[in-house]
């Protein structure tokens, strides 16, 4: 998170400062000794805004760019510390009150004023779909107190992972935890300087540096370790980041750590910014991070700190002092803040495109706002009178009026729309109790229903499809959570037909249809889901925890077939699951061999193995664009969004044990794919179907169960 601290910048930090005898105690001034700007550290936010920036506009080109906010930490560290050290030094404390209220005039107004933006347009459903309209809400609040990596890392965000739907405030993760550094780590240093008073002959400065050592190992050791046992928390949690920001704290603190020799600040200096240029384009989501990798970008933002020597114009310390970049140096805090909004509700304004002139359009539009914001809002509100002239707390009380202004707008846009929301839960409920004739994929699989026209009707609407979602969430088990979680729907009689319905979310979507099939039938249906961790004996080629969890999952749930009594099994998973390729000739021959392995285990008991090839996989939920333009400009080009070789469909082929489904000629003819067939919605994202329409495909799921079934039990 790009801290607006544009003019903090310490210099000659080994020189004590003059101590200060009238700083008037009942204001809040700047701090005993003036800030002192650099430059090269301007520079380097900037480096840290465009990889943030561009990644999130292009994720597929700039993998790694997710490391600016890691820069952005070293760089806080090292400006905050070195400002606190000042102050400590000169006048023996610091002043909580005036330091706070300082951080509150620099970036609450203009942190502010995007959430209030935020929380407008959640109110209205043309401009966001009120399908997101909880989770919109929960995170503008969330985001209004500070508190937004908590609210992700408990709910088990992912933030490198593009599926689903992120809110408009995803991006507050790093300034919540940045305020929450703020809070925290001034009293860190004023206990050090304490203890360093009382008990060690008044050193107060090797104390700190001490201190802040410690929590910088400890807290980079705490990261490792969390990273490799819960990755998608580890990214959010305070404790687990500090580290970057005690990295940036001793360069400030210990002199030795500033190179200010020529050729050593040169090498030091391009190297990390090569390191860092590195890490952003060959790191991605599969990357094990924060953990031991965050290293890579945390010692390349510190070399180029570190290196202070600007004798010569190819320097990077000089380079980084261009205009340009001091000018995106200068408005990076608001360019953090407007980018991701304008990207999430773009899509969803009318006659606004998805094209590559339309996203360089909106990032220029970003860099407008972010100066407009800047000149006009951060600025002015540094130094406003009525705050600046008054104690502190005048300050405080009024930035907690204001957050409150901006929760109490969040608040209502969830009373205007509420009812709205709840009318759109019924709709899809009476429509999946009594859906039309012909609806869904009935329109192409049934020749009855050749003729069937539904004209522009979309059900659901797209602005609700993102709430068509199966029940029983319990049943369903994610990240690096292991559990063989196993659910029990249907019919409880003893000798009822027991089908197991298995695989990652791509199982999972079907649940709601085939609890209604075995409440239908008869059966018995019991479930083993697992978030991205299809039914399969071959490694993912995901590292670290969450690989580990899939492989370990699977295991267990094996024992929990081979001790189950069961009569035929369903299984379905996403096409593009990355897989390890190690032994094969590829990672598609791999998954293959892993399924037929997998497979195996009930086959050779006799039991039928019914699957299903995967449905496209859209770059981004189709109902964005549905809410906006035509349905037929909406489809996607075939070779886009359809795996042409689904491992799956491989593995069944030749098995006679294996029933293979393919309704890719529901969702797509020779050259397009649609996202609504027969009037029904077919998703709910970018991958994921909607019941409404997985339960169109219930007839043809029954009938290939059915057909398995009768096959056992023929002599």
């Amino acid at each position: 998170m790009p801290s607006a601290d544009h003019d903090l910048g310490p210099q000659h930090l080994s020189v004590p400062a003059k101590t200060v005898t009238r700083e008037p105690r009942d204001r809040s001034p700047e701090h005993a000794e003036p800030s002192r700007f650099i430059p090269h550290v301007q520079g380097l936010r900037a480096i840290a805004v465009l990889c943030v920036v561009l990644y999130h506009f292009w994720p597929g080109r700039l993998t790694g760019g997710y490391i600016g906010v890691d820069i952005f930490f070293v760089i806080s560290g090292f400006l905050i510390t070195a400002h606190l050290m000042r102050e400590l030094t000169a006048t023996g404390t610091v002043r909580l009150g005036q330091f706070w209220a300082r951080r509150a005039r620099r970036l609450l107004p203009a942190s502010l004023l995007v959430l209030l933006f935020c929380a407008v347009v959640v109110m209205s459903p043309y401009l966001m779909p009120t399908s997101a309209l909880p989770n919109e809400v929960r995170e503008i609040l969330a985001s209004t107190f500070y508190v937004e990596n908590w609210y992700l890392a408990l709910n088990s965000a992912d933030y490198l992972n593009h599926a689903g739907s992120p809110t408009t405030v995803q991006h507050y993760w790093s300034l919540s935890l940045e305020e929450q550094f703020y809070v925290m780590w001034p009293l860190i240093m004023l206990l050090a300087a304490w203890i360093g008073v009382k008990w060690f002959r008044g050193e107060r400065r090797r104390t700190v540096i001490a201190a802040l050592g410690i929590v910088t190992v400890v807290s980079f050791v705490f990261c490792v370790i969390f990273t490799i046992t819960n990755p998608a928390p580890a990214y959010f949690v305070t404790f687990g980041r500090m580290w970057q920001f005690g990295v940036g704290a001793l360069i400030a603190l210990v002199p030795m750590l500033r190179v200010r020799n020529a050729l050593g600040s040169f090498v030091l200096g391009w190297a990390g910014i090569l390191m860092l240029l590195y890490v952003a384009f060959t790191f991605d989501a599969q990357t094990p991070f924060p953990g031991y990798m965050a290293a890579l970008p945390t010692l390349g933002a510190a070399a180029v700190i570190a290196a202070s020597n600007t004798d010569r114009w190819w320097y990077p310390t000089r380079i980084l002092a261009i205009r340009p970049a001091q000018f995106v140096g200068d408005i990076s805090y608001s360019l953090y803040l407007w980018h991701w909004p304008l990207i999430v509700i773009a899509p969803s304004v009318p006659f606004w495109g998805l094209t590559i002139y339309h996203r360089v359009a909106l990032l220029g539009l970003c860099f407008v706002l972010a100066w407009l914001t800047k000149r006009f809002v951060e600025d002015p509100a540094r130094g406003w009178k009525v705050l600046t002239s008054r104690p502190p707390r005048v300050t405080l009380w009024s930035a907690l009026a204001a957050m409150v202004v901006v929760a109490l707008v969040a608040s209502t846009a969830w009373l205007v729309n509420a009812p709205l929301y709840n009318q759109g839960t019924r709709d899809i409920a009476a429509l999946q109790e009594n859906p039309p004739e012909c609806f869904g994929a009935a329109s192409v699989l049934d020749a009855s229903c050749a003729d069937a026209d539904f004209g522009s009707e979309i059900l659901p609407a797209p602005g609700f499809a993102g709430i068509d979602r199966p029940e029983h969430p319990q049943c369903f088990v994610q990240l690096t959570d292991s559990r063989p979680v196993s659910c029990t729907f249907g019919s409880d009689d003893p000798d009822a037909p027991r089908v197991a319905l298995i695989g990652d979310s791509h199982a999972y979507q079907l649940l709601s249809t085939f609890q209604r099939m075995a409440d239908e039938n008869g059966w018995q249906l019991v479930t083993w889901f697992k978030g991205a961790c299809p039914w399969n004996t071959t490694p993912l080629s995901t590292p670290g925890a969450f690989g580990a969890a899939c492989t370990e999952w699977r295991e267990r749930v094996q024992s929990a077939i081979d001790d189950a009594e069961l009569d035929a099994v369903f299984t379905a998973a996403l096409a593009t699951t990355p897989y390890s390729s190690a032994g094969y000739d590829s990672s598609h021959d791999a998954a293959v061999a892993g399924y037929r392995e997998a497979w195996s285990t009930v086959m050779d008991r006799g039991i039928p193995v019914i699957t299903v090839v995967d449905n496209p996989v859209w770059e981004t939920d189709p109902n964005k664009c549905l809410r906006t333009r035509d349905v037929a400009e909406c489809d996607g080009v075939r070779s886009d969004v359809l795996v042409a070789d689904d491992p799956l469909k491989d593995a069944a082929s030749g098995l006679d044990a294996a029933t293979l489904l393919d309704f890719t000629d529901v969702y797509c003819g020779a050259e397009l794919c649609v996202p609504v067939v027969g009037g029904a919605n077919i998703y709910r994202d970018q991958d994921h179907l909607t019941v409404t329409f997985a339960d169109t495909l219930a007839p043809w799921y029954t009938d290939a169960i059915e057909t398995a079934l009768a096959k056992r039990g023929q002599p």
